[in-house]
C-alpha cells in the first residue's frame, strides 16, 4: 500500500533557527515557511533529494505541536509521512485490519495540497504516521 517515504517531520521551537541550522550548517535548501492554520502549524520543508524534512512550528498555543513541546522542549520527530496511490482505500483497508485514523477518520488538505490523514501512534510501534496520497 505504502509508496515512497515523502517526509520526515520535526517539531521545533523556533522554526526561524531551525531553518537556519539546516541551511547554514548543513548546506541545505530551506524553502519558505508555509502557515497551515487548519493543522494549526507553520512549517518549512527542506529537500534532500530522496526526501524531504518538515520542520514544524506550533500555530497558536492549541496547536497540536505546541502540546508535543511541552513534553519535548528542544523538539524532536513527530511523525513520518508515506505516500499512498488512493487514500480512501488505504483508510478503508487500515481500518479493515484495526488502525485508527485520527481526527474524524477524513482526509484533509495538507502542506502540498492533497489530502492527508494520520494514523494512530500506538498502532504503528509508537510512531505517528501521516499518509498522503499522491495519486496512482
Amino acid at each position: 500500500m505504502i509508496g515512497r517515504l515523502n517526509h520526515i517531520a520535526i517539531a521545533v521551537p523556533d522554526l526561524t533557527a531551525a531553518a537556519a541550522k539546516y541551511r547554514d550548517q548543513l548546506g541545505a535548501e530551506t524553502g519558505s515557511p508555509q502557515i497551515l492554520p487548519d493543522h494549526g502549524v507553520t512549517v518549512v520543508f527542506i529537500d534532500v533529494g530522496n526526501t524531504k524534512i518538515e520542520l514544524l512550528e506550533p500555530l497558536g498555543a492549541d496547536s497540536p505541536i505546541a502540546a508535543f513541546l511541552a513534553k519535548n522542549p528542544v523538539g524532536g520527530m513527530h511523525h513520518i509521512c508515506f505516500e499512498v496511490p488512493d487514500i480512501d482505500a488505504a483508510i478503508v483497508k487500515l481500518r479493515q485490519d484495526g488502525a485508527r485514523v485520527l481526527g474524524d477518520g477524513k482526509p484533509r488538505i495538507g502542506a502540498h495540497g492533497r489530502p492527508v490523514i494520520f494514523l494512530h501512534p500506538k498502532d504503528f510501534d509508537g510512531t505517528l504516521i501521516e499518509l498522503e496520497e499522491m495519486g496512482e
